[in-house]
């Protein structure tokens, strides 16, 4: 169920509404919309009967939700979901570029890939410092080493940072030194995880699991939501298939589907979706041409001695020259490749 209020609705209006679905044992969840504010309710075993909320003092109307996704869906809030980033503001028109290496390695490593990134149009930097690796036996990251090394990279460069937090035991570090929280496509139905990262009120990177659909995803990026943290961007990242001669298969079919299904941004990793490095600049073009509102990509000094993921990471001038292509097809679509000054 939705309430939506009249746009001269009160504070006291809506303070209303939500105690009368507080005395029904359900949560509320206020949802700003550019001329009037929405109430979305969450908590109900079954249909609510919509007449006692519509002749509350303020309310337009109450409206059932067909999505089960209900905080997340455009039948809540219309209108696209602009998620604050330090002075950034991602979705919209802007198109953001997230870049880095898959593992914090040196600081050297990080640092002149910070910059590289950066002076190629990148506005925010990835590295991973806690790595969640297939096999136990390759590299894991540098922890919390490497979360220092990421927090003087952005003093280095002015560069925002994401990095991913596999667990709930070191959510709170990682936290501390990062700007975006990434939860990876091995952790997108761990709910634990995403409970408690809906409670830090930080943007969060939701990446789709392997093997996830899209209404999944959704699903995931409602729990998160649902405890607070409205600051989500989604992102599309390859789906395991048949195929064999690439990593993953990019599904860039979940791009203009969760562009309809959704107001939240809707980011596109392109390294990991083909894993394989020649292939991964003609992606990023595509994801932007499909209605991508960013990248994540992987960017590393010498790929070919990557402690992870060398085989799909650009070099410093494969990123450069890619990311000349992409400002094209986004000038084309109408877009603005957003950098920093």
């Amino acid at each position: 169920m939705l309430i939506v209020m009249r746009p001269d609705a009160t504070a006291q209006d809506i303070e209303r509404v939500n105690d009368e679905i507080r005395r029904r044992g359900w949560q509320p969840h206020a949802i700003a919309g550019g001329s009037r504010t929405a109430i979305g309710i969450t908590g109900n075993p079954g249909a609510v009967e919509p007449e006692p909320f519509r002749v509350l003092p303020g309310v337009a109307d109450a409206v059932s939700i067909s999505q089960p996704f209900k905080l997340v869906s455009r039948e809540v809030k219309p209108e696209d979901s602009l998620v604050r980033v330090g002075n950034l503001t991602l979705g919209g028109a802007a198109i953001h570029v997230i870049a880095g290496p898959c593992s914090v390695e040196s600081r050297e490593q990080i640092i002149s890939t910070a910059q590289a990134v950066k002076a190629a149009g990148a506005t925010m930097l990835r590295g991973g410092a806690f790595k969640p690796r297939t096999s136990p036996y390759e590299f894991q990251g540098l922890k919390g080493d490497g979360l220092a090394l990421l927090a003087e990279a952005r003093k280095e460069t002015g560069l925002l940072v994401t990095t991913e937090v596999k667990d709930t035991a070191t959510l709170a570090a990682v936290a501390e030194h990062t700007d975006i929280l990434q939860v990876g496509a091995r952790n997108m139905q761990n709910f634990s995880l995403l409970e408690a990262v809906g409670e830090t009120r930080k943007p969060v990177l939701l990446k789709r699991g392997i093997s996830a659909t899209i209404k999944e995803l959704l699903m995931a990026a409602e729990y998160i939501v649902a405890r607070g943290n409205t600051q989500v961007i989604l992102c599309e990242r390859g789906i395991r298939t048949f195929e064999n001669m690439t990593r993953n298969t990019l599904d860039l079919n979940a791009v203009p589907m969760l562009k309809a299904l959704t107001h939240l941004p809707v980011f596109v990793d392109p390294s990991h979706g083909i894993g394989v490095r020649k292939a991964v600049p003609a992606m990023m073009r595509a994801a932007v041409a499909a209605g991508a509102d960013g990248l994540i990509v992987e960017v590393h000094p010498d790929p070919p001695r990557a402690k992870s993921d060398g085989f799909q990471s650009l070099d410093f001038s494969e990123f450069e020259k890619a990311m000349g292509e992409v400002r094209a097809i986004a000038q084309a679509m109408g877009r603005e490749m957003v950098r920093l000054g």
